[in-house]
């Protein structure tokens, strides 16, 4: 059979206290996170690293001073490899720290695929995430003659195994909230709503996500939201905000689980945000309990489910499968990477 190099990107992190700032650089010098020409980005990126650097090394200390991201993405690509068989090969690509699409190109190039398939690891597409990966591959495969037949999974938003994987952990956490009154908050990191406006699928994207979830809990009167984290800077996000959010729930005297929606493996915004300073807000507003649900990771579902979207061969089309799914958004935003299904 043909040899499939399956490429998982993701966002990376620094994997030493040395990586932080120059990890900080590369994230703020993307021209789809700072949408400014050159010098300009690369100046105001130099500006935030150096200011953000004291801030991310606090951060990244609760973590032993780097970032789990790399590791969990390699389990990941080990157990798809163990899912899918001899005849693939998976491959990582991290954003912003190595390694980068650069190295893993030239990789590729060596085992020498029949063909490859490029997998972000964001069930919810965005040009901030999945658009700067795969246009940052492209770049890398050219750079060294990488011309094999390329083909991409653009979103996978209510794919059946990531929603099963969730649908499982969540029911994980539900004996612990029998008999309180408690909110299922759904957090996803948040965007700047000028990038939502200009077409970014990626809320949309999101609240299918959460729908699909909600539809399987089949838990009658439920109480649940939608709420963003992670905001930076002086633009207007995307809302509501997931620390508005668990403020309004201590009001409401509402117990909290909270589901990290867009997120499938952990790292600083899970580890440290969610668990962490949020958990401590939560008890400052007095919320009854709060519970985090972990990220998909290695889930057998969440695996197969990557495994099946591989194997249908549904390349370039955006998976939106099941009753009532939402149309492939091909061409309503720029740097879609799908073709109508």
């Amino acid at each position: 059979m043909a040899k499939t190099a399956i490429i998982l990107f993701n966002l990376g992190g620094p994997d030493s206290p040395a990586a932080i700032r120059p990890f900080l650089f590369n994230l703020f010098n993307d021209p789809a996170i700072i949408r400014l020409p050159q010098p300009m980005r690369w100046l105001l990126a130099q500006l935030i690293s150096r200011r953000r650097e004291k801030t991310a090394s606090e951060i990244y200390g609760h973590m032993g001073g780097r970032s789990p991201i790399l590791p969990q993405t390699e389990a990941q690509a080990r157990a798809l490899e163990l899912a899918l068989g001899a005849d693939f090969r998976v491959f990582i690509a991290m954003r912003y720290w190595k390694p980068f699409a650069d190295e893993t190109a030239r990789a590729v190039l060596a085992w020498n695929p029949d063909r490859i398939l490029l997998l972000p690891l964001y069930p919810q597409f965005s040009t901030t995430t999945s658009g700067s990966s795969l246009k940052d591959w492209r770049r890398a495969a050219a750079a060294i003659g990488l011309d094999k037949p390329t083909a991409s999974i653009g979103c996978y938003p209510a794919e059946p195994g990531f929603i099963a994987a969730q649908l499982a952990l969540i029911r994980q956490y539900l004996p612990k909230l029998a008999g309180q009154d408690f909110r299922l908050l759904f957090s996803a990191h948040g965007l700047p709503k000028k990038i939502v406006d200009a077409g970014d699928p990626y809320q949309r994207q999101v609240e299918q996500s959460a729908a699909a979830i909600v539809a399987g809990l089949n838990l009658p009167g439920l109480d649940w939201g939608i709420c963003y984290q992670s905001r930076v800077g002086p633009l207007q996000w995307i809302g509501p905000a997931t620390d508005a959010e668990i403020r309004r729930a201590g009001q409401d005297g509402k117990a909290i689980l909270l589901v990290p929606l867009a997120f499938v493996s952990e790292h600083s915004e899970t580890l440290v945000e969610l668990d962490i300073e949020y958990a401590e807000l939560a008890h400052e507003h007095g919320v009854p309990a709060y519970h985090r649900v972990p990220t998909v990771g290695v889930t057998p579902a969440f695996i197969g489910g990557l495994a099946d979207l591989v194997r249908q061969g549904r390349y370039d089309a955006c998976i939106h499968p099941g009753p009532g799914a939402e149309p492939c958004p091909a061409g309503r935003f720029a740097g879609c990477p799908c073709q109508a299904a």
